[in-house]
């Protein structure tokens, strides 16, 4: 993968940190963006240079923002000189449980901004260059059967927005297809707390009855098959949409992340 950029956004913590060490691992430039966490993001591009000797830099802006997403996608262009790989992990999310007639006009609208909208906002903004190229990767990121539409009880909003990114992931991946660019979606299950950015090594021999293969989700296992699809060897994957849950039911029994 030489000489190729990911673009990683919500990248300082959990799955996006993962991801951009995994991605590193295979030679990516990474650009890191985050919204707060300054200090993260940076530290973690110093550790993928030190570590893996390929550019890595922080970029902060809130994807929910069209004008942050132009800033962004400028400043990752502007770093390492292009973006062939457009990772749209952040996504705001209210732990809080609410129905929908509970949810302020701004809340809903930061919600479907921020996990709707800023697919549209960077992809667009990243496809003219990926066209060009005739080379791109996008993934977006969903939840347990969000390609079904299905109803999330007090997750409305959150549930609404990223449905909505399932049908977009499927029609992008049919519309860029001639251009080698792939587009698929990867839903992680109940990953938790610090698991977020453990190794699956870390998890084995963890017994975690709740979870039909035995063991806690890691980060790990989700960035793991967001780098396949980023690579050369996933060009006949597009349009997916692929569950990393353990076999576990997310929205079984109401029960929320």
């Amino acid at each position: 993968m030489k000489e190729k950029t990911a673009l990683i956004t919500g990248g300082a913590a959990g799955i996006g940190k993962m991801t951009a060490e995994l991605l590193a691992e295979k030679g990516f430039h990474i650009v890191i963006n985050y919204r707060k966490s300054e200090e993260k993001a940076r530290k973690l591009a110093e550790e993928i240079q030190r570590k893996h000797r390929v550019k890595a830099a922080a970029v902060k802006g809130d994807v929910a923002s069209m004008e942050d997403c132009r800033r962004i996608y400028e400043q990752a262009i502007s770093l390492t000189g292009r973006v062939d790989v457009l990772i749209h992990n952040a996504g705001p999310y209210i732990r809080e449980r609410k129905k929908m007639a509970d949810y302020s006009l701004d809340e809903w609208l930061y919600l479907v901004n921020g996990n709707l909208n800023a697919v549209f906002y960077l992809t667009k903004l990243c496809l003219p260059a990926m066209r060009e190229n005739r080379w791109g990767r996008i993934i977006t990121m969903g939840f347990d059967r969000a390609e079904t539409a299905a109803g999330w009880p007090e997750r409305s909003a959150f549930a609404a927005a990223k449905s909505a990114v399932a049908s977009l992931t499927k029609t992008l991946s049919r519309e860029e297809a001639e251009y080698g660019i792939t587009v698929n979606m990867v839903s992680p299950g109940d990953i938790e707390g610090d698991w977020k950015e453990k190794r699956i090594g870390e998890a084995m021999g963890r017994p975690d009855p709740g979870t039909p293969v035995g063991r806690p989700g890691t980060g790990e296992d989700v960035a793991r098959v967001i780098s396949f699809l980023c690579g050369e060897e996933s060009d006949f994957i597009t349009g997916a949409v692929i569950s990393v849950t353990g076999g576990k039911d997310v929205l079984g029994k109401g029960k929320g992340k």
